[in-house]
């Protein structure tokens, strides 16, 4: 039978167990995370990003709006209830002392000042305005909804990423080749400051009893990130060898779950290297715009599931089912797409399950 919740009836036993059974590579089916709207209800609209939210809003007020959302919400299977605040990916950069520029569409990062690059020190700062915002939100959403759903880790960014919205990409592009040396300096600094600041969203995640999740839709019953390095389209594997994989090694080691968002096929160089990382728990693979859809790249997928690596995709319920009839659905997690009623995730559920069996049967 399908398992639905919301926000005021939600039985957690479930999901810790399935989850921490996926973690452990035990799970013999995949993870299914998909999500649907109440009908008949209507669903208030809120804006792309939390920043985007005027600053005159306390935190209740800001929680009120999100709440409200949140109550028309449905969450099929394995599906963990989940908020998660967003003020741009890398807000770490603003922590770090960037200018934050919010649209209508987007919200990004630039330094206010580029210095000489042997002259920049980079150091943690919890005085800043978004800082302060991103804390204060945390807090507040922990004591107000510690039943009810996970709060997720705010966006902090990858290191070489922040970098470049503290120096620019062309800049950072050129210095990788003109000042390695201090480049690698400036990411062991960048690095120290994401720990710094992720150790103190964890502790204030603690407080809560449903576990934690990052920006992407995984769950974990205690500390896990998704990492990234978009910047990382841009350089060869030796590069990413010297300039991506020390800090991220740091960074898995230091956590208890770690994933890495391998956005788009300039990143597949990179691969076998994101695979050799011991802590590493899994890779999130996303084509990218224009390319053909997760089940179209069975051998990327196969490769990471070979390498004894979990994988998640986000996929329609007809890429999911192909995804599992072909190399079958242990260790991945399928993100479905799209809303959908309680009937049609029955359906899809149910002829999912078959698909597994059968997987397992030619297995």
């Amino acid at each position: 039978m399908l398992t639905i919740t919301s926000f005021n009836n939600i039985d957690w036993t479930p999901i810790h167990q399935v989850w921490s059974d996926w973690w452990a590579g035990d799970l013999e089916r995949p993870l299914v995370i998909v999500g649907g709207s109440q009908p008949g209800v209507y669903i208030p609209q809120l804006p792309l990003y939390t920043a985007q939210l005027p600053e005159s809003l306390s935190d209740d007020h800001i929680l009120d709006l999100y709440e409200a959302n949140l109550k028309t919400r449905c969450w099929y299977g394995d599906t963990p209830p989940q908020w998660k605040m967003t003020f741009g990916a890398g807000i770490l950069a603003a922590f770090l002392g960037a200018r934050v520029n919010i649209s209508p569409e987007t919200v990004w990062f630039e330094p206010t000042h580029v210095p000489p690059v042997r002259a920049m020190e980079i150091h943690a700062n919890k005085d800043g305005y978004w800082w302060r915002r991103v804390e204060s939100l945390t807090r507040r959403a922990v004591e107000r909804w510690r039943d009810k759903v996970c709060i997720s880790y705010v966006d902090l960014g990858g290191s070489l990423d922040v970098l470049a919205s503290l120096r620019t990409t062309q800049a950072l592009l050129y210095e990788l080749y003109d000042a390695p040396d201090q480049i690698l300096r400036l990411t062991r600094e960048v690095t120290a400051s994401w720990l710094h600041f992720f150790d103190e969203l964890d502790g204030m995640l603690a407080g809560s009893p449903r576990g934690v999740s990052a920006w992407a839709p995984l769950w974990a019953p205690e500390s896990m990130y998704m990492f990234q390095c978009d910047f990382a389209y841009m350089i060869s594997p030796r590069m990413f060898e010297q300039f991506v994989i020390p800090d991220l090694r740091t960074c898995c080691d230091h956590i208890t779950h770690s994933f890495y968002h391998m956005d788009g096929k300039g990143q597949l160089p990179h691969l076998d290297l994101l695979l050799s990382i011991e802590n590493l728990d899994g890779i999130q693979w996303i084509p990218g715009e224009g390319q053909p859809a997760p089940e179209e790249w069975l051998q990327v997928l196969s490769r990471i599931r070979s390498a004894g690596k979990l994988c998640q995709v986000f996929v329609t319920p007809e890429g999911a089912q192909k995804i599992v009839r072909a190399i079958g659905g242990q260790g991945i997690a399928l993100a479905i797409t799209g809303d959908m009623t309680p009937q049609a995730a029955n359906e899809f559920m149910q002829a999912l399950q078959e698909d597994q069996k059968q997987a397992l049967r030619l297995s």
